[in-house]
């Protein structure tokens, strides 16, 4: 028998690319199957067939893409992904594994590109109407070591390709949001191995999974009480 969870969760990994996020995110999804939940695995940008047009263009327009249409770009993929994927996935006891969400846009956008940080919370408010990710993985190291780890995946996309000044106003502006939101978003060692990292991840998976397996919906998932 599957164990069910009365209303879904909605966790997201985070980091710059490089950082392994993506590998963590399989190894939970493929952890939390074993023990009966019901996983959604998902990535935004691109996690319907709308937002894959729009990463396309985010990530391999090959005219220029200025910061301002680029923010807009990622906050209309997050509205339809979070209406079509992830509200009703949560409705229905699902857990959401998430790459990239909020957060990403906040840290490239606004403290990478310079873009107005306020702007962006008001943005992000109104795509994902109120719900903020559950538990928020952040994968960090150095930007040029994690920037190794991307070379020998073969040509960089349009954000990989930035210069290193950029990516480490990225960096930074996680870490300044993971300790403005120590509760929600949890920062691990990206250079640590995978097998060593996900222990560890897991441990903070099942430190939120415990307590709600049992407990009764109090809101419903867009965040209103019920």
């Amino acid at each position: 028998m599957g164990t069910l969870l009365k209303q879904g969760l909605f966790i997201t990994f985070e980091g710059l690319d490089g950082s392994g996020k993506s590998t963590q995110l399989a190894l939970c999804a493929e952890a939390l199957s074993a023990q009966g939940y019901k996983v959604l695995t998902t990535r935004n940008p691109g996690g319907t067939a709308f937002g894959q047009e729009l990463r396309q263009i985010l990530l391999h327009s090959k005219g220029p893409v200025f910061p301002l249409s680029e923010l807009l770009l990622f906050i209309a993929d997050r509205a339809q992904h979070m209406d079509e994927v992830v509200f009703p996935a949560l409705a229905q006891g699902t857990i959401v594994l998430c790459d990239r969400h909020m957060d990403s846009t906040l840290a490239y956008q606004g403290y990478g590109r310079g873009l107005s940080i306020d702007t962006i919370r008001d943005l992000n408010h109104i795509a994902i109407q109120g719900k903020q990710p559950d538990l928020t993985f952040l994968f960090d190291a150095e930007p040029a070591v994690l920037a190794q780890r991307v070379n020998h995946r073969g040509q960089a996309d349009r954000m990989e390709g930035e210069k290193a000044e950029f990516h480490n106003k990225v960096r930074a502006g996680f870490l300044d949001l993971a300790e403005q939101e120590p509760q929600r978003i949890r920062v691990f060692n990206a250079l640590e191995s995978p097998e060593a990292l996900h222990p560890k991840v897991r441990q903070a998976l099942e430190a939120l999974l415990k307590p709600l397996a049992s407990l009764p919906n109090q809101e419903n998932s867009r965040g209103q009480a019920v």
